[in-house]
């Protein structure tokens, strides 16, 4: 049965193992989550579990998101993220999901949002090749070179890959090893680097390789 949760990257240390060996870890405070709603075949189509994370006073929540907690009895949350089961039938609204629902060893995928980087360039952005440092190349042999609009169709096509913004992208890591569970302070200690800076939000669910 998947298993998974939401939490907030609090950054990296090392830990070792019982060879001595160190093993760098990223550290989330996983939890206390809430399931704030129950999708059925029947109502939507699909089954899902909707799952609420950090709470959130009520005055700011809008009256629609209000009316939405207060159908579940749930009190309102700040991060909101659906999990999509293949049997729902031992999860209902209200129940709690803890850092222990996993364990030491299991295998997770990581689903954040990478850190913006701001304006790039099209080389760091893209990773295009530089120009030749020969005649003709001008004082700049890292910029994008031609974009390939002449007279017709006298106009750069929508999603040309040039300089802009860098960052702030949806990524997914899979198949990380759980290091360490401490579910008296709801942390969960993940091998290897996740997406995100640091106090960004997460999503940790049983990995696909498993």
């Amino acid at each position: 049965m998947l298993k998974a949760i939401i939490g907030k990257k609090i950054g990296m240390t090392q830990l070792f193992d019982e060879k001595g060996n160190v093993v760098p870890v990223t550290v989330v405070e996983a939890g206390p989550c809430v399931i704030s709603q129950k999708k059925t075949i029947e109502n939507d189509g699909y089954e899902a579990i909707q799952v609420g994370f950090q709470d959130l006073k009520a005055n700011k929540v809008n009256k629609p998101m209000k009316g939405h907690f207060a159908k579940g009895d749930v009190a309102p949350k700040k991060y909101l993220r659906e999990f999509r089961l293949a049997d729902i039938s031992d999860k209902n609204v209200g129940d709690i999901i803890k850092a222990d629902t996993f364990a030491e060893g299991d295998k997770v995928d990581v689903v954040g949002t990478s850190k913006g980087k701001g304006t790039a360039g099209a080389i760091k952005r893209w990773n295009f090749s530089r120009l030749r440092m020969s005649h003709g190349t001008g004082p700049n042999a890292r910029h994008a070179g031609s974009l390939g609009a002449c007279s017709t169709p006298s106009r750069v096509f929508k999603g040309k890959k040039m300089a802009g913004h860098l960052g702030t992208e949806r990524v997914t890591v899979q198949n990380l090893s759980v290091v360490k569970v401490d579910a008296e302070n709801n942390i969960i200690a993940i091998k290897g680097a996740i997406p995100g800076p640091k106090g960004g939000i997460v999503t940790i669910a049983d990995s696909v390789k498993a």
